[in-house]
């Protein structure tokens, strides 16, 4: 008798650890999806912005988002007129390295590039830290703030 619940015991138990190892790699794989769905967005959103897409951009900038510049912050719709207009041609963002962070419906997408732009009239080639912040809405990432901080070439992103 007692072999046979020691046997059940160590049965039990390795069904749960096993269930545990299976849980663990599922939200393993769910945060690696999810960080590359990020990592996607944000490369796709310097591509809108380099096309002037702004019926894209619109959708994914949050109604309260916010934009911080160099020169300047302002909100979503200063943001679509400024890329509309061409005040900011964002010409290409060559994307040394990035990398996320998830806080339940909250992320945070840090890219290291190099900004290829037309500045009112200027061409100017900048280094920068861009960091970016979305809201899970719904199904869709939202966009709600964007920084742009000057560094040197040299800055690397802490992962």
């Amino acid at each position: 008798m007692k072999k046979l619940l020691f046997v059940l015991l160590l049965f039990t138990s390795m069904q749960w650890s096993q269930a545990q190892i299976s849980s663990s790699n599922t939200e393993s794989k769910n945060v690696q999806k999810t960080d590359q769905e990020l990592l996607d967005l944000s490369r796709q959103k310097w591509q809108w912005m380099a096309d002037k897409n702004v019926d894209k951009l619109e959708s994914l900038f949050d109604n309260k988002s916010k934009f911080v510049h160099m020169s300047g912050t302002w909100k979503k719709d200063e943001e679509l007129d400024i890329i509309k207009t061409g005040r900011i041609w964002y010409k290409t963002a060559k994307v040394h390295d990035a990398t996320v962070e998830i806080f339940k419906k909250t992320a945070i997408v840090w890219n290291r590039i190099t900004l290829e732009a037309i500045v009112r009239g200027n061409e100017a080639v900048t280094e920068f830290t861009v960091t970016e912040v979305y809201q899970k809405q719904g199904k869709n990432w939202k966009l709600s703030a964007l920084t742009f901080s000057s560094v040197r070439d040299t800055h690397q992103i802490q992962k």
